[in-house]
């Protein structure tokens, strides 16, 4: 035994899981498994979980009635491309985009914000 803890990944809440893993493994070439209550989206640079909530109200970015409690993050090489990918597959960009020169700001199929960034992570110096 040991005391060691060691972080798994983030589960994000949906009104169907299934669909929103579908979303994630599309713009990430990622696979999907899972039913409408609890999947996952796997990858080659980890995985995300979804679960489904009976009374899910999608976040509104940037301010609003339900705040946004969290984003994913993902590094890009291209801004260009990678949007063209992630608006085919169901997302859309919101108006407000504070970090243009490196990152924009979308919102997933059920209203999470994400990012694409050509900044890889945080840089706290």
């Amino acid at each position: 035994m040991s005391d060691r803890i060691r972080f798994s990944g983030v589960t994000v809440n949906a009104p169907d899981a299934l669909a929103l893993a579908n979303f994630y493994a599309e713009i990430t070439r990622g696979v999907a498994k899972g039913s409408e209550h609890w999947a996952t989206t796997t990858g080659p640079d980890g995985s995300i979980g979804f679960q489904q909530v009976a009374d899910f109200r999608a976040p509104q970015w940037p301010d609003g009635d339900v705040p946004m409690q969290m984003h994913l993050e993902f590094f890009v090489d291209d801004l260009a491309a990678t949007e063209a990918r992630v608006m085919a597959a169901g997302a859309t960009k919101f108006d407000h985009q504070p970090n243009s020169d490196h990152c924009f700001v979308y919102a997933d199929p059920v209203g999470h914000p994400f990012c694409l960034s050509t900044w890889d992570g945080p840089h706290l110096d």
